[in-house]
């Protein structure tokens, strides 16, 4: 699962940090348009979240959501490079996070099934370092693909087809220990209520999910202050070397400390980041990106296992999915609203906005009662 994410990130971060480029620069889009193409994109992944993770566990099977979605999201993202306007490019934005709705949460409950409360932090860290390696990779050619191809947007978006031709490839080498349910299983399943620790886990992440608004504004912000096409994407690429190499540490380090103390110290970092992005100079956008870095080395893969502690084996992909869609959502919220604060107020605001609301989730995480054994 880890090689698989690899080269599917490979292919999906050669272009992300291209698309608000495109859109903004190329199409003339205003950045309101990028905030709704990032909105209905992310609705679409997190309706497909929720109810592939309900339907993975009435089905008793994983792998094949795993295999549909990276197929999915393999053939989408060359669609990109036909857009004439910015409706397809949020046509081929929308059938990517529908691959990619359907792959996560089977996969992450697959993963989540392999491994023993003592070591979901370290599988979920090690997954997440090799996600974020490939988006390293991504990154790395697509700013030496801006470089040989300046300004070939559409080029650059159709050789993303072979390193995501290889993920789906790799899928079929996945087995899976679940046994697949009978037919009277099927029919006879009702998923056990989730329980009041993950209730309690969600509705913290969903106060930070408010927060939490598309990347692609830091990346708005990097070319708002002067910084050329292949500057923006190469501060993007030490943003995932930094995710990369304190993933699986810090993963590691909530298995002994707690989830509650990683996911902390990840929400100080990013409301810190996120104010300093209102008024850094362009100089200031390296160091920044290298916090944004360690942010989501600290809370990605930790929450994931934190979801993952706080579920129960019969419904843990329900509960999987309950999480993706309803903290997605949430950032749909946070991604308009940093696009219509960015056209109708200022550059600064969506920052300041995103870093508030990520202080009010920290004192939310500070409230919530948490055993040790639980964490």
């Amino acid at each position: 699962m880890a090689w698989i994410s690899f080269w599917a990130d490979v292919a999906s971060e050669m272009v992300y940090p291209i698309i608000p480029l495109f859109l903004v620069g190329a199409l003339k889009a205003p950045a309101s348009v990028l905030g709704l193409t990032e909105g209905i994109a992310n609705v679409m992944l997190n309706f497909v979240r929720g109810w592939s993770g309900k339907l993975s566990d009435k089905l008793g099977r994983r792998l094949p959501f795993v295999q549909a979605g990276y197929g999915l999201t393999a053939i989408s993202k060359p669609i990109t490079a036909l857009a004439a306007g910015w409706p397809l490019v949020s046509l081929a934005r929308v059938s990517d996070r529908f691959g990619k709705g359907l792959r996560n949460t089977a996969r992450d409950a697959l993963l989540a099934d392999a491994v023993e409360h003592a070591d979901a932090g370290r599988a979920f860290g090690y997954h997440r370092a090799m996600d974020a390696a490939g988006a390293v990779l991504g990154s790395l050619c697509g700013v030496a693909l801006l470089y040989f191809l300046p300004g070939q947007y559409r080029l650059i978006f159709a050789v993303t087809a072979v390193p995501g031709i290889v993920a789906v490839w790799l899928t079929f080498f996945l087995k899976e220990s679940r046994k697949p349910r009978t037919a009277t299983e099927q029919q006879s399943f009702v998923s056990a209520p989730l329980n009041q620790k993950f209730k309690r886990v969600l509705f913290v992440s969903l106060l930070f999910g408010l927060a939490n608004s598309s990347d692609t504004f830091l990346l708005l912000r990097a070319r708002d202050l002067g910084m050329p096409d292949n500057l923006v994407v190469l501060s993007y690429t030490l943003f995932n070397v930094v995710y990369c190499t304190c993933a699986y540490p810090l993963g590691n380090w909530s298995d002994r400390v707690g989830r509650k103390t990683i996911v902390g110290i990840g929400w100080v970092v990013y409301a810190l980041t996120y104010f300093a992005f209102a008024f850094t100079p362009a100089w200031g956008v390296w160091p920044l990106m290298a916090l944004y870095g360690l942010y989501n080395g600290a809370c990605d893969g930790t929450t994931k296992a934190w979801v993952r502690d706080a579920s129960d084996e019969s419904n843990r992909g329900t509960a999987m999915g309950a999480y993706a869609m309803g903290t997605g959502f949430a950032g749909l919220v946070a991604s308009v609203t940093a696009g219509i604060l960015w056209d109708r107020v200022d550059h600064k605001s969506p920052f300041l906005v995103g870093g508030a609301m990520a202080l009010l989730a920290l004192v939310g995480l500070l409230l919530l009662r948490d055993k040790r054994s639980a964490s």
